[in-house]
């Protein structure tokens, strides 16, 4: 069934491949990588299996010399390619859209690129799947509670949240230890369960570190390829030039929510309306459909959070050039004007120049610089907004 739902991303990759020799596809394992490249019907070479590297190696210079678009999947298994692509580009550098990499792993895959093919290749993510991606809005409930994933339950909901545990399983055992992180696979998965019982809170390394009998140094190190296997969102801390204190810790998300509620053992839709954590739950899945219908627009952006030390706050503070937006998530079909008070204080501080409360509601409330809306109408909102204002 994942074939049959367009990827909003692709105009943007194959945007991309008229202005460069080559495009990287990043995303999460599983995330419709290779089912998009396949869509662009070029010459496919998954470059984990020794077969098909054997097969690049033998038909290298057929196909450099060719027109076909050469697709490399799980190209930082095999660094040697990058010195290759680094040639062929060099030869004639006026040839665009030779090359699409795909990668699961942005760490090793963006060395690659540095060292080998900066100014060569540009970066593309792709997400596990939007709301704006599906066939219905009526599937919002299912997205949030399942995740965007196409084989996760999404498209077919028996499988939440089996495939969200093994999914989980096989990074920890397989996966995350080929690309260099160094812990026991059982630790791993108990750091992934820390982190889910933490999500939408300032991170503290020490206190992770204590539970598992690892320094902070140790534990930041493993979150970096959390992070670096598109996992772990880290929010940064907005800093205004204002007089008031700021909270300096960044803060944690699990991108995907239903990888979330695996590990947190929700069973259904509404096993988790009943859970405390709710709401940061219902946050984070609103702060990555926001950023992820940003970059399916191609929109130059930055992302931040910002709370004050008397409790001056806003989940998404979100930098385009000189404009500033603040961004509030509430769970909730009513939410009152207090809440939007409290949004423009906070907003106020930083000089936002847009403010939005996103909420359950059904009718969007326009006014000036403000805004209270659901998640599909921001969503489609942010299609809108022209590019030259987003840069």
């Amino acid at each position: 069934m994942q074939g049959m739902v367009p990827r909003k991303i692709s105009q943007v990759v194959q945007d991309r491949l008229t202005r460069y020799p080559a495009v990287a596809l990043v995303g999460p394992r599983q995330s419709g990588k290779t089912t998009l490249a396949r869509a662009l019907r070029g010459e496919y070479f998954d470059l984990e299996q020794e077969a098909d590297r054997l097969r690049l190696d033998v038909q290298w210079n057929d196909l450099i010399e060719g027109k076909s678009l050469v697709v490399l999947d799980e190209a930082q298994t095999w660094p040697e390619v990058f010195r290759r692509l680094r040639g062929a580009i060099d030869q004639d550098r006026r040839r665009m859209g030779r090359f699409l990499l795909l990668g699961s792993v942005s760490p090793s895959l963006a060395a690659e690129v540095s060292e080998s093919l900066a100014g060569r290749l540009s970066l593309v993510e792709l997400t596990p799947f939007t709301l704006n991606e599906l066939p219905t809005k009526a599937a919002c409930n299912r997205l949030w509670c399942c995740g965007g994933y196409p084989d996760g339950g999404v498209l077919a909901p028996r499988q939440y949240p089996q495939w969200q545990i093994d999914y989980l399983a096989l990074l920890a055992q397989r996966d995350l230890p080929n690309w260099g992180l160094p812990a026991k696979s059982q630790v791993t998965q108990r750091l992934l369960k820390m982190v889910a019982a933490v999500h939408g809170q300032a991170w503290n390394a020490a206190r992770i570190g204590q539970s598992l009998g690892l320094s902070y140094q140790t534990v930041n190190s493993y979150m970096d390829y959390l992070i670096g296997a598109f996992l772990i969102r880290r929010l940064q801390p907005y800093h205004a030039n204002i007089k008031k204190r700021l909270v300096k810790s960044h803060k944690v998300y699990w991108r995907d929510s239903g990888l979330l509620h695996a590990l947190l053992n929700v069973a259904d839709e509404n096993d988790l309306l009943n859970q405390p954590w709710v709401g940061a739950s219902w946050e984070g899945f609103v702060i990555e459909q926001i950023l992820g219908v940003l970059q399916q627009h191609d929109r130059q952006f930055d992302a931040f959070f910002f709370r004050t030390s008397d409790q001056h706050e806003i989940d998404l503070v979100l930098q385009f050039g000189r404009s500033l937006w603040a961004i509030e998530v509430k769970l909730t079909s009513s939410p009152g004007p207090g809440d939007m008070a409290r949004l423009n204080k906070a907003a106020d501080i930083i000089k936002a120049d847009k403010r939005i409360l996103v909420s359950r509601v059904k009718q969007t409330t326009e006014g000036g610089a403000q805004v209270s809306c659901n998640l599909p109408w921001l969503l489609e909102y942010l299609k809108s907004v022209p590019p030259a204002f987003a840069v």
